[in-house]
């Protein structure tokens, strides 16, 4: 995010002398005349106070934070991927109590008039029968689903949650411009614009009396439970979510964490004896409601898109039983028809007696022989949708030009080529009832930061509702949008645009507000653990394996820089050549410094080493480890706190730092390993500290336990098997120590210099140190002991058996056979048959665990798996 920079209107006696509104359009800070409207004046008054400097250490501020919570919006082809910050803007948008009080009843209003037109639809279709709407437009519409046909809806209501987007008319009335009603986005980010900037601004946002965000969230998961079909017991809410590559996954996981449901992925669920269940480790569990984010068509592949794998089938099958409470209720996705409008004033008045408080932007259908007649009369000054399915228009040629078989859903004739035009509008002429005509939308504007400028962007606001016993609440404010350029007529986030906050400003203080339950609540406690489901497991379990993973292969990076760095001599040193082997065993990046071509690369290391830092391609190398690790970490970011999630955050920054900047020289890229594997180690502290130690910690522990055993198996099978001379193996000893942070506890307990035995001793068998593979496995032995073993579980599992093999072999082997050296080959036979033999058991350990609590068809998504490190 861009700080602003204001030394030009500061320098000025007043700080919008520059701003000057856009014509023919309503602006939310100016009037036409030139007046700053009352709500604003306090706002510039503080950001006069504040200064050049202050503004821009609060846009620092705020891009620290939406940096450091990784608040992100992906948007599809962005080369960032999932690590595209949101963008917010400083400024919020204030509306008046007073104004704010008369939108919202237009908005209920229209929320029960859609859940009125829903329920017929699905019911007894009068407003078709009457001929309030034409049959075609609702029974050829791909949105219109046949299977939903019929199936009661809670308490009557099947629109629990809606949504509208929305702009002002030149004389400030609103318009709306849009409805959503399947799974309505933004509410999420609507709650972090507002933490950020009452972080970033506490002071404005506090005197400014404005109205909280808590109390909606608190109306939604009241109604999701009272309207749960077990009344009985404490109802089970979900949020289904199609998965980390979805746009708004960071809102799905931010909102399941803030209301304290489970995330899950339609591979999670399953319908069994007509009810949902979730697949969690080692039984299943009820679940009453979802709360869905993926659209209607793809939630059950069963009775609707077959080639859905983001839905569960028969899920709609379990709502049709009265099983299952589904938020919004399948089919919804009719009420988005772009034709509806058209119809709506005439339904208003039908249904409620009312005249529709907001109204929609003009619209026509086609079908209609009046509109179509006005349609082509105004035809330059309209746009015009063509309905889904796409009619696909009659192949025109000719002095008339032809338009393309595959056409685009929207069109502005205005903008067009005279030949395609005069062929839009023949095709319009063969398929009338295919196409909507809409007035053209002229946004109105509000006040953005943009570069070094305050100045007017066209703006939407997107407002939220939700049901509750006998009318809907609205969240007092929205989600605001800019777009970046003055001449856009689409805002939207896809388009590249700002998020703002939106403040709808009291007349006295507003009283601070939380989703905990009061304490003279009337509802008991209830203890509801958030279930792990066997997706999440395994995303969590190798978590653990990457961070592991990267921790130790930074560590012997650092080691081999510093030996490599502190040489003397050519040839290399017998302990350092040691030391490169095992970076090509630990990454498994063959052939590097053991295969084809590694006497070369041994007499200059540095290209092969800063490959291994730097280049993200390369497999085993560290950029792949950290990427993987973000990645499974994103995957179930749900899990992670906000502390945890920060260092991930680092983490990514100090990744980005390698493979961006490329450096050329070791001491570049060591001057980046120091702080990474600080972060690192920050980040097994705070899983080990700050999250529960439920099932899914005991996984996430389990992975970094076998991932620790593994990576110190392959490295003193790497350095002390192979024999060298006494100064060279001090120096290999001096190394371990160092990789396995053991140098401080060697020194005070063995005073008879560096031996091999002692190492072993501190490394292999002390079941008192963190870094030593006895530790591990008595790590393993009880963590796995604790994993959920099932109803039918009898006697000790594979991967307990396997642990106990393990840990009692390591037990009881004997220090002085270990360190035995025949003089041919000049190698530690017995040692290296130790530790290949509890490699294999370490992977067969990962495999047993794997096969028991993972299912293998919904893996994360993971750029480098391997189940453990095979000694060479």
């Amino acid at each position: 995010m861009s700080v602003p920079d204001l030394a030009p209107f500061l320098e000025k006696p007043g700080l919008i002398d520059a701003y000057f509104p856009l014509p023919d359009r309503y602006d939310e800070m100016r009037t036409t005349a030139g007046a700053v409207r009352p709500q604003w004046q306090y706002l510039l008054d503080v950001l006069r106070s504040l200064g050049t400097a202050g503004i821009a250490e609060r846009g620092a501020e705020a891009a620290r934070l939406i940096r450091d919570n990784g608040i992100t919006y992906n948007l599809n082809g962005d080369p960032k991927g999932m690590s595209r910050l949101w963008q917010l803007d400083l400024l919020p948008i204030l509306i008046p109590s007073d104004e704010w009080a008369e939108l919202e009843r237009g908005l209920i209003q229209r929320a029960e008039l859609f859940d009125l037109i829903l329920r017929d639809l699905y019911g007894a279709r009068d407003l078709i029968r009457t001929g309030h709407l034409p049959a075609e437009l609702i029974d050829g519409h791909p949105n219109y689903l046949l299977p939903c046909h019929g199936i009661e809806a809670p308490a009557g209501r099947p629109l629990l949650q809606y949504s509208t987007d929305l702009t002002r008319l030149p004389d400030g009335r609103w318009q709306v411009i849009g409805d959503r009603t399947q799974s309505p986005m933004g509410a999420g980010y609507a709650l972090e614009n507002r933490v950020v900037l009452a972080r970033v601004l506490p002071s404005l946002f506090r005197d400014s009396h404005v109205h909280r965000l808590a109390g909606f969230f608190r109306s939604l998961r009241r109604t999701l439970v009272q309207h749960a079909p077990r009344r009985a017991e404490p109802a089970r809410v979900v949020m289904l979510t199609p998965g980390p590559q979805n746009e708004a996954y960071f809102e799905h996981a931010y909102l399941a964490n803030y209301l304290g449901y489970t995330l899950v992925q339609g591979g999670d669920l399953s319908v069994r004896d007509g009810a949902l269940w979730l697949r969690t480790l080692g039984r299943l569990e009820r679940i009453d409601t979802v709360l869905r984010q993926v659209n209607d068509v793809w939630c059950d592949p069963l009775e609707l898109r077959e080639d859905s794998l983001l839905g569960v089938p028969g899920l709609l099958q379990a709502a049709r039983a009265g099983n299952l409470i589904v938020a919004n209720a399948l089919g919804c996705g009719i009420l988005e028809h772009p034709a509806l409008p058209a119809f709506l004033p005439q339904i208003c008045q039908h249904l409620l007696g009312e005249t529709l408080l907001v109204p929609d932007i003009a619209t026509w259908w086609c079908g209609d022989p009046a509109g179509l007649a006005l349609v082509r009369e105004q035809f330059e000054q309209l746009t015009i949708k063509a309905i889904p399915p796409v009619r696909q228009p009659l192949a025109i040629s000719g002095e008339h030009g032809e338009l393309p078989r595959t056409i685009p859903a929207t069109y502005t004739p205005a903008t067009m080529e005279p030949a395609a035009r005069a062929a839009l509008l023949q095709a319009l002429q063969a398929h009338p009832g295919g196409y909507v005509a809409q007035a053209r939308i002229v946004p109105s504007t509000a006040p953005a930061f943009i570069g070094q400028r305050l100045e007017p962007r066209p703006n939407v606001l997107r407002t939220f509702l939700v049901a509750e016993e006998d009318s809907y609440a609205v969240m007092p404010g929205g989600l605001g949008r800019v777009a970046l350029t003055p001449e856009a007529t689409l805002v939207s986030n896809q388009l590249g645009g700002l998020g703002k906050d939106v403040w709808v400003l009291a007349s006295e203080p507003e009283r601070q507000e939380t989703l905990l339950v009061s304490a003279d609540a009337q509802s008991p406690a209830v203890v509801q653990e958030s279930a792990v489901s066997s997706r999440v497991a395994d995303n969590l379990f190798w978590i653990g394996r990457y961070a592991e993973r990267a921790e130790g292969l930074v560590r012997l990076l650092r080691i081999t820089i510093f030996k490599f760095s502190e040489r003397t001599q050519q040839p290399l040193p017998t302990a350092l050549r040691l030391l490169l082997e095992a970076l090509t065993n630990q990454t498994q990046s063959f052939p590097g410094f053991i295969g084809t071509g590694a006497e070369e690369r041994l007499r200059n290391p540095i290209p092969e080493l800063l490959s291994l830092m730097t280049d993200p391609m390369r497999s085993g190398g560290l950029p792949r480890t950290l990427e993987a690790l973000g990645q499974a970490a994103y995957s179930v970011r749900e899990r992670l706190s906000a502390d945890t999630w920060r260092i991930i955050s680092d983490i990514e920054g100090r990744l980005a730092n390698l493979t961006q900047h490329s450096p050329t020289q070791l001491s570049q890229a060591l001057d980046e390993l120091d702080p990474l594997v600080t972060s690192l180690v920050a980040f097994s502290g705070l899983t080990q500290e700050n999250m529960t130690h439920n099932e899914g910690w005991h996984f996430l522990e389990t992975g970094r336990r076998l991932e620790r055993g593994s990576t110190l198996a392959c490295l003193l099978h790497s350095t002390l098997v192979p024999m060298a001379g006494e100064t060279d193996e001090n120096l290999v000893i001096e190394a371990v120590l160092g990789i396995t942070d053991s140098l401080i506890t060697y020194r005070r307990r063995y005073h008879a210099g560096t031996r091999v035995g002692a190492l072993l001793d501190l490394v292999l068998q002390d079941e008192g140190n963190p870094r030593a593979l006895a530790y591990q496995l008595a790590m393993l032995e009880r963590l796995i002991g604790e994993l959920p073993r099932g109803d039918l579980a009898i006697g000790r599992t594979a991967a307990q058996k396997l642990v106990l093999k393990s840990l009692t072999g390591i037990r009881l082997v004997e220090i002085d056979q270990l360190i035995q050296t025949p003089s041919t080959p000049l190698r530690r036979v017995v040692l290296a048959k130790t530790l290949s033999d509890l490699s294999g058991e370490l992977a067969a350990i990962s495999d047993a665990i794997t096969a028991q609590y993972f299912r293998h068809e919904e893996q994360p998504h993971s750029l480098l798996r391997r189940t453990g490190t095979p000694a060479p």
